[in-house]
């Protein structure tokens, strides 16, 4: 998350490939005790101990023993984890629902998991019976009731009984968002309805789902966007842009950052070497090589002082000092001293922090509760899966 400029990674008519690359670094990441687990659970944490992952809860107790080769977050009651080269799921009390037979899972999202037997993806339900059967070259986990799916070279979305719902005719295909999806079709994006139908045609160069009733479209070398009437309601005018959050959008011009509103009004003005999201009304700006932070008047409330900052969450932001890692508040004050190696973002009123080569936990008062122990360990109920 280092500040880069203009920096993103899309899917492209070539996203069976990039998946299945995704799929072999996940695999390689599972027998790897250097990268730490950024997947979450509700209410547990996913550890490493040796090499083999569990669950603790926030006492630190383990409620399921480190015996998997890796494990994922819990989603709607279940848990993907892996043993040898097969995936599963288990329950909150680590017991097996659904045996570890796949060569590829994903999580559970409007009840079903996408999984991979062979080179064929389908779906399962909770108890591991295929309701959707291994059939497709590639698919996507479901979304507002539809999953796209790859035939041969060509992108479609299927219902939750498999039925073809919108043939597979798009070069590529996006998850519905705010009930519309983006499609492909030769080298122009545009977007459908559930139906099917086209309801903005294929003219932009690059298209992004809608957020907050907008979509963020690329003409040329240039961003603006566009509403779901298909038009374009901030003309294509900045040298990239980003979604809009919490009423406001990052856009760059030259090689500054601003916002703008949702009337495309520059509301702050490009001046900042690098920006992130609004988060709890703030937003972390670099101005030369320091961050800070600013509040929707474009007014720096945090003046720039640190070597990097993440966004605010449940009132503190962790920010790091030299190579040290601490926490402020909104005020300014530094509530926790840059002093650990490495931390994450506070969830459900824990941070995880690595001292030495060891993962442990803290609460926002700075104090350790779980002292550092795990070889890897996730912070505790934000659900951020991996993969």
């Amino acid at each position: 998350m280092y500040g880069s400029n203009v920096t993103k990674i899309r899917w492209s008519r070539w996203g069976s490939l990039a998946v299945l690359l995704m799929t072999f670094a996940t695999l390689v990441a599972c027998s790897s005790n250097s990268t730490p687990a950024d997947s979450f659970s509700d209410g547990l944490a996913i550890v490493q101990v040796g090499d083999k992952y569990g669950f603790i809860d926030e006492s630190g107790k383990f409620v399921i023993n480190p015996q998997f080769d890796f494990a994922y977050s819990f989603t709607e009651g279940l848990a993907r984890v892996v043993v040898g080269d097969k995936y599963g799921f288990i329950d909150e009390s680590g017991k097996f629902v659904i045996n570890p037979q796949f060569d590829f899972a994903y999580s559970f999202t409007e009840g079903l998991a996408l999984v991979r037997v062979g080179d064929k993806w389908g779906f399962i339900d909770k108890s591991g019976i295929f309701v959707i059967n291994p059939q497709f070259d590639f698919a996507y986990s479901f979304t507002e009731g539809l999953a796209q799916v790859e035939v041969g070279d060509k992108y479609g979305f299927i219902d939750k009984s498999g039925k073809i719902v919108i043939n597979p005719q798009f070069d590529y295909a996006y998850s519905f968002t705010e009930g519309l999806a983006q499609v492909e079709v030769g080298d122009k994006y545009g977007f459908i309805d559930k139906s099917g139908k086209i309801v903005i045609n294929p003219q932009f160069d690059d298209a992004y789902s809608f957020t907050e009733g907008l979509a963020l479209v690329r003409v040329g070398d240039k961003y603006g966007f566009i509403d779901k009437s298909e038009k374009i309601v901030i003309n294509p005018q900045f040298d990239y842009a980003y979604s809009f959050t919490e009423g406001l959008a990052r856009v760059v011009v030259g090689d500054k950052y601003g916002f703008i509103d949702e009337s495309g009004k520059i509301v702050i003005n490009p001046q900042f070497d690098d920006a992130r999201d609004f988060s709890e009304g703030l937003a972390q700006v670099e101005v030369g090589d320091k961050w800070g932070f600013i509040d929707k008047s474009g007014k720096i409330v945090i003046n720039p002082q640190f070597d990097y900052a993440y966004s605010f969450t449940e009132g503190l932001a962790l920010v790091r000092v030299g190579d040290k890692w601490g926490f402020i508040d909104k005020s300014e004050k530094i509530v926790i001293n840059p002093q650990f190696d490495y931390a994450d973002s506070f969830t459900e009123g824990l941070a995880r922090v690595y001292v030495g080569d060891k993962w442990g936990f803290i609460d926002k008062s700075g104090k350790i509760v779980i002292n550092p122990q795990f070889d890897d360990a996730s912070n505790f109920g934000k659900n951020r899966d991996r993969g």
